[in-house]
């Protein structure tokens, strides 16, 4: 691992640190504070955006997306997906990753350069999604991790706000949880002080190469958003403590379905998901992956307890011999280790949450090469 940082909190106890180097050329070390591209996270944030509108009675959760968007979702798929179907991935709409990357469905990171620069409009992606196979009828459980979705959720609150996604989650959830070093991109660049981000595709980028500059639109609003681990903590801590969202619209965000997300299997709400550590007890977050960039942000439900990690070489671990599998890496029990170690309170609880390598597949969820969703997700 090139470099990492993190963020753990335990009532008014802080601690925060990093590990590394955030430039392989210079040795530029990582400091705690750089900022980094979230991947998924940015799913909570636009789920957060959907819910306020909820409250304000101008979206329905259990209303149709074609009443809303009919041009956008057609058709009976407009009739039978609802918005909440959309927020918890059971709506059968496949992804769009492959679609506006189309060499990683032969291993190859052509598309990652070719696309450094390229602009792409979110309904471009969402019409790469609706023409990908479906992944099941709507509705139907265990659902189907899709970030298909949360593009077309974005469009949703442009629709009934009148405003571009990107400000109004600026405006409504960055700057009303008090994130400082938050923001929602408008150029390919990172402002402030951050990392290079290198991507290793399994060992078929070798050496890793740099992503740290590049256009988001492909991700929108379903992971196009920057962070640091302090304000992920911070912005889950109000959150769940109802800084954000009233009692019954967060009721809402926290009723969970089963969701297949690559070979895991997670328990997902609306916009988070909910993660059992054994011994330690139940926490609230999500995780992301972007290209060069990873991140896992869990909270106690009181949004006591908290720990962000961050780090700056995805897909480290290589595949096996006949190229069907991803050998295990010592990055994964290291971070199973320091998640652990943050977040369960004895010894003993510790040790049985880091042995239980099923909580994070791979050190991250979401990063399987043959899930079609690793590049984005969280």
């Amino acid at each position: 691992m090139y470099g990492s940082y993190s963020s753990v909190r335990e009532g008014a106890e802080r601690w925060t640190g990093a590990s590394g180097i955030a430039d392989v050329h210079t040795g530029r070390p990582v400091r705690p504070g750089m900022r980094h591209r979230v991947g998924s996270i940015s799913k909570t944030f636009t789920a957060v955006a959907v819910l306020q509108q909820v409250e304000r009675g101008r979206i329905r959760l259990d209303a149709s997306i074609g009443e809303y968007l009919p041009d956008l979702v057609p058709g009976e798929r407009g009739r039978d997906v609802t918005v909440r179907m959309l927020l918890n991935h059971t709506s059968g709409i496949g992804d769009y990753v492959l679609g506006a990357f189309p060499s990683l469905a032969v291993n190859s990171a052509e598309s990652l350069d070719e696309g450094r620069f390229r602009s792409i409009r979110p309904e471009e992606l969402v019409r790469l999604g609706l023409e990908a196979p479906a992944t099941g009828r709507p509705g139907k459980q265990p659902g189907s991790y899709s970030n298909t979705n949360y593009v077309i959720a974005g469009l949703l609150l442009e629709k009934v706000t009148g405003q571009d996604a990107g400000t109004y989650i600026t405006r409504h959830v960055i700057d009303r949880a008090g994130l400082r070093a938050t923001s929602y991109p408008r150029t390919p660049y990172i402002k402030g002080p951050h990392s290079r981000m290198y991507e290793s595709f399994h060992g078929l980028i070798d050496p890793p190469r740099d992503y740290s500059v590049y256009d988001m639109s492909w991700a929108s609003t379903a992971g196009a958003v920057i962070s640091t681990t302090d304000d992920l903590n911070r912005f889950y801590r109000a959150l769940l403590t109802g800084g954000l969202l009233g009692p019954a619209a967060l009721d809402e965000m926290l009723r969970t379905v089963p969701v297949a997300a690559g070979p895991a299997r997670i328990d997902y709400g609306l916009g988070i998901y909910v993660l059992d550590l054994p011994g330690c007890g139940r926490f609230w977050g999500h995780d992301g992956a972007v290209f060069g960039a990873g991140t896992i942000a869990l909270s106690s439900r009181d949004g006591e307890r908290q720990f962000a990690l961050g780090l700056n070489l995805m897909k480290y671990q290589r595949l096996n011999e006949d190229g069907t599998a991803l050998e295990p890496s010592p990055i994964d029990e290291a971070i199973n280790g320091h998640l652990a170690e943050a977040l369960c309170r004895t010894p003993e609880s510790r040790e049985a949450a880091a042995d239980a390598r099923q909580l994070l597949p791979r050190g991250l969820p979401g990063t399987d090469l043959s899930s079609g969703e690793w590049a984005i997700r969280g």
